[in-house]
């Protein structure tokens, strides 16, 4: 019973990870659409919505009943004889460390900018500047692929590490392309104000 239970929490809280990183993204993709302040002060409110709201708790649930499970089901430490559970805690560590640091960072700042500019009536430099920084658009854009990559390799259940690494290079460069593509099709600053 606790094994059913584990695992009916597990999946629950890979579905919040996937539903709120969807919601993230495309929200994201519609701020970098919006040129109108309050529509895009709405935005990224609802990025911040599906973060805090969906993403943290799927994740919570997850590193609590994936460290549960590995300990019952796997003997603790020698899942890392196992390439595609070790492969899935690889991943999901970073992207846990990296998405409360890094993206959760950008997109609290952004948040904070887009108020200060609603006070002040108008998008401010900073803000147009924060927007077009690569970093943290690459993590963001980073953050889906790694997520099909963990699910991939919870799923197919590889006895070697070759799904590891051509999924993380493939997730690598998507993440490589969105960051070089989705601010091109949505430029901000002085290369937005001439366009519109």
């Amino acid at each position: 019973m606790t094994y059913t239970l584990l695992k009916f929490f597990h999946i629950l809280g890979a579905i919040l990870i996937g539903g709120g990183l969807i919601g993230v993204w495309l929200s994201d993709l519609r701020s970098r659409q919006l040129r109108e302040l309050p529509q895009f002060s709405e935005a990224v409110r609802n990025i911040a919505v599906f973060y805090d709201g969906v993403v943290v708790p799927g994740a919570v649930l997850l590193l609590i009943s994936g460290t549960w499970l590995i300990i019952e089901q796997f003997g603790g430490w020698n899942f890392i004889n196992i390439p595609w559970l070790a492969g899935m805690v690889f991943l999901f560590a970073f992207e846990f460390i990296e998405g409360n640091t890094v993206t959760r960072l950008y997109f609290m700042r952004l948040r904070r900018l887009t108020k200060e500019a609603i006070h002040t009536g108008g998008f401010t430099a900073e803000l147009e500047r924060i927007r077009s920084e690569s970093i943290p658009a690459f993590t963001h854009f980073l953050d889906l692929p790694i997520l099909f990559l963990i699910i991939a390799l919870g799923t197919i259940k590889p006895e070697t590490w070759t799904l590891f690494i051509v999924g993380t290079g493939t997730a690598l460069l998507v993440a490589a392309v969105l960051t070089i593509y989705i601010p091109k099709l949505y430029p901000w600053g002085t290369e937005a104000k001439s366009i519109i």
